[in-house]
């Protein structure tokens, strides 16, 4: 995903919520580096050209600053893993400089972003980059193609189902999950549950909170209100007027 985004403001940082999403993701910052607010952080953290995103579980706030060109490339459920050949427990809520993992390859794959004229040449810089790593890649097991159906259900299907998918038993199941995905399978159906919601309420403000819980199979309001306060910090009607003045909605085009 190739996010452009001029914004005109000259009162101060640019700032933009960012709650967790299901996907881990490698990111590329053409223009402006972001920086990052942690929760229960003061301070907004300068990032890196390329980072490296793990599981994550908590909502941080992003100055995106004036000139915001950004590549997303998110990864298919244990695809991260797969690339890496790491256990995706250890990097819940940690991004690393993708410079470090990557080395000299890295550096180079981010000043020719910085130097490409066009998305096309941007698109075809990454998708190249990506098809190098194919040759390396760790294969798929079962496990990934059944946690990739729990996303497209957006979390509404039983953690058994997707174990019988897996073909594995729900200790291995639980153990493969947090292996590859870096959350417990339960967790990781709610987060699904809880970006679909969020990114509903990003595309479409109008729609009440009401109805995207049922749309997104909340069986009642306790549940989705939980949901918003552990994943997005805040409950839906707060976090609803922090959207408001978002001057970009940074999950409206997100793909899962």
């Amino acid at each position: 995903m190739i996010v452009h985004a001029e914004v005109e403001s000259n009162d101060g940082p640019v700032i933009c919520p960012y709650p967790p999403t299901p996907q881990n993701s490698l990111f590329f910052y053409i223009n402006d580096r972001i920086k990052v607010q942690l929760e229960g952080k003061d301070d907004f953290i300068l990032q890196p050209r390329s980072v490296i995103v793990g599981p994550q579980l908590t909502s941080v706030r992003l100055d995106i600053n004036k000139s915001h060109k950004a590549v997303r490339v998110g990864f298919h459920p244990g695809g991260l893993h797969r690339l890496l050949g790491l256990s995706l427990s250890t990097m819940v809520d940690i991004s690393f400089d993708a410079e470090d993992v990557f080395g000299k390859e890295m550096k180079q794959l981010n000043i020719q972003l910085q130097e490409a004229i066009g998305f096309d040449d941007i698109h075809l810089l990454v998708e190249n980059f990506l098809l190098q790593k194919l040759k390396s890649l760790k294969p798929a097991l079962a496990i990934d193609i059944a946690m990739l159906e729990l996303v497209k259900l957006n979390g509404n299907v039983s953690i058994e189902k997707i174990a019988s998918l897996s073909y594995l038993s729900l200790r291995q199941f639980e153990r493969k999950c947090k292996e590859r995905i870096g959350l417990s399978p339960k967790l990781f159906a709610r987060l699904v549950r809880f970006s679909k919601a969020y990114r509903l309420r990003e595309n479409f403000p109008h729609i009440s909170w009401t109805s995207i819980a049922h749309e997104c199979g909340y069986f009642d309001q306790t549940h989705f209100i939980l949901d918003f306060k552990e994943f997005a910090g805040v409950a839906p009607g707060i976090l609803e007027r922090e959207l408001d003045l978002a001057p970009l909605k940074m999950q409206a085009s997100l793909q899962l």
